[in-house]
């Protein structure tokens, strides 16, 4: 099965943090990073998307971080 993750967060260091993290954990990258601003809170806001195979069926009571 493949799994896929959108990680979001604030355009900083803990989020590089996040997703370097997801890639030591054997996710892969999934097209490119989105940005995007957040008048409400007046800082950029990142996404990325990231893919990984797992064996078996789909479960949606596990916690996609934890595969």
């Amino acid at each position: 099965m493949q799994a896929y993750r959108l990680l979001t967060g604030e355009d900083n260091s803990a989020f590089c943090h996040k997703v370097t993290k997801a890639l030591a954990d054997g996710w892969q990258l999934y097209g490119g990073p989105a940005y995007s601003f957040d008048g409400a809170n007046g800082v950029m806001r990142c996404a990325q998307a990231v893919i990984k195979e797992v064996p078996g069926p789909y479960d949606p009571d596990k916690r996609l971080g934890d595969l």
